[in-house]
């Protein structure tokens, strides 16, 4: 991972009116980077604001409020329509649902190959089939697949096919939301190591978003934990699993079992209550050491810095 920004987030907010008087805010001033070549973890509870930060970065939402930087260029500032062909090629989505993103009445060459056709990519039928018979072998199918409908595929094999559409027009930048939570536990593992695998051939850079932190440590490089459209808390991933500061943070962490009966019988589970927090003064994202940021107040901010060793600058 080098440390080259890709992304710059500043401020980014996504808020959705629901009557004459009610707004939702599911993003509600998000600031990080994402570097080129990391996968960046994005966790939390369902609702808390993760898969529309995804959709907003690339695009499918406008941005209420904030700047999105993609390779120092603003995302959402006005763009031609060459600029805006350019930004899309340049990022891509996986999609959740494997089920709902493949078109069922297209073919699954039609599928991968349709961003090749917008951008003009390929010269001719036969480079097409060629290309999107290459795709398909590099995510684990074959070209015999190339001629089938997308009800013909299990789960995990649509997923597969929708990394393998994402990869047709040699993006820098994907953002997979959620990409293994429809799947069965036995294809997620393999879908996640085919990623790893794919972000090594092509150089690609990940945002990652999921709800599991099991899976999210063993791809991330970095992680940052989301609730009700804040980020509580961002650090490497090893650093985020071994000193968690932010109580709602500590509560994900205390929900994930561990293959040991007798433990899991005793121990205790975290239960984050947003009520405990210190009331004095609203919390600031704030490094409480190198790399390592949680949202906090003054009063909170000390207590980490005593608790967890090397501070930084407030």
């Amino acid at each position: 991972m080098s440390q080259e920004k890709l992304l710059e987030i500043t401020n980014l907010k996504q808020h959705f009116k629901t009557g004459r008087h009610s707004v939702v805010k599911a993003v509600d001033g998000l600031t990080f980077d994402i570097y080129k070549g990391e996968t960046f973890g994005l966790v939390g509870e369902s609702g808390c604001g993760k898969s529309t930060t995804g959709r907003t970065i690339i695009r499918l939402y406008d941005a209420t409020d904030g700047q999105v930087l993609f390779d120092g260029e603003d995302v959402h500032g006005k763009k031609s329509r060459s600029e805006l062909k350019k930004f899309n090629r340049e990022m891509q989505m996986i999609f959740q649902d494997p089920y709902a993103s493949l078109n069922p009445r297209m073919k699954v060459e039609d599928i991968i190959a349709e961003g090749m056709d917008i951008h003009n990519l390929v010269n001719n039928d036969e480079e097409r089939k060629n290309r999107v018979h290459k795709l398909l072998e590099t995510v684990g199918l074959n070209r015999e697949h190339a001629n089938r409908y997308p009800h013909e595929f299990s789960g995990g094999q649509r997923q597969r096919i929708g990394i393998a559409r994402a990869l047709a027009v040699d993006p820098s930048f994907i953002i997979a939301d959620e990409p293994i939570s429809a799947l069965d536990v036995s294809i997620q593992a393999q879908v996640v190591n085919l990623l790893k695998q794919l972000q090594k051939e092509h150089e690609l850079t990940y945002l990652f978003i999921a709800h599991d932190l099991s899976m999210v440590k063993y791809i991330s490089d970095r992680i940052g934990v989301m609730y009700f459209g804040k980020m509580v808390e961002l650090a490497s991933a090893e650093d985020l699993y071994k000193h968690p500061m932010h109580p709602y943070t500590q509560s994900l962490l205390s929900a994930i079992p561990l293959p040991d009966p007798d433990y899991e019988r005793s121990r205790e589970r975290f239960t984050y209550d947003p009520n405990d927090h210190d009331t004095s003064e609203e919390p600031e994202f704030r490094e409480v050491r190198p790399g390592h940021w949680v949202l906090c107040t003054t009063k909170e901010f000390d207590h980490y810095k005593k608790e967890h060793g090397t501070s930084v600058k407030n």
